[in-house]
């Protein structure tokens, strides 16, 4: 038994690093140098960029906490995001986003955050926001969160997978 477990180890331990790892490998670095905490505040992504980032070890040392917030109700809850700006843009704003931002840093003791809302289908989009529509925002404590909104190519995983990369590159540069 010892032996068909160090094989397994052995193999695992040679295979090449995807280049999501390594991105958020490169996000640990930049945060840890600076004694930073990331948290995430994640809808459509439901948690994959918590996940990315927990993949490189040690990550406890800047990876805070992650809210998935896939509905309203949570949205609302979870991180103060205000009805009224939900009444007004729906799930998939940048209003919405920063508020997602706001209350994802009031809420952890990390000093970085990420938000995420966005149509990644096949259904629900809507010719203002087709499927692909992505909100994205990123707040540094004691600075003004910065959003945008993307409109990815593909099927729901690569409408999703583009907006952790997304996501994480913004983390960089909010940096």
């Amino acid at each position: 038994m010892k032996a068909q477990g160090t094989r397994h180890k052995t193999q695992g331990a040679g295979r090449r690093r995807s280049a999501l790892y390594k991105l958020a490998e490169k996000v640990g670095r930049a945060l840890k140098k600076r004694g930073l905490m990331l948290t995430t505040a994640e809808s459509c992504t439901g948690g994959w960029i918590a996940e990315a980032m927990t993949m490189v070890p040690g990550s406890s040392e800047w990876f805070e906490r992650a809210s998935v917030t896939y509905t309203y109700i949570s949205k609302r809850e979870m991180l103060g995001v205000k009805q009224k700006t939900l009444g007004r843009h729906g799930a998939v704003a940048e209003e919405v986003v920063r508020e997602m931002v706001t209350g994802a840093l009031a809420r952890s003791h990390a000093q970085v955050a990420v938000a995420v809302s966005g149509v990644a289908g096949p259904s629900g989009g809507t010719p203002d926001k087709p499927v692909g529509t992505v909100c994205l925002a990123w707040g540094v404590k004691g600075r003004k969160p910065r959003s945008e909104t993307r409109h990815f190519p593909g099927d729901r995983e690569a409408v999703r997978r583009a907006s952790v990369v997304r996501a994480l590159k913004g983390v960089l540069a909010a940096l």
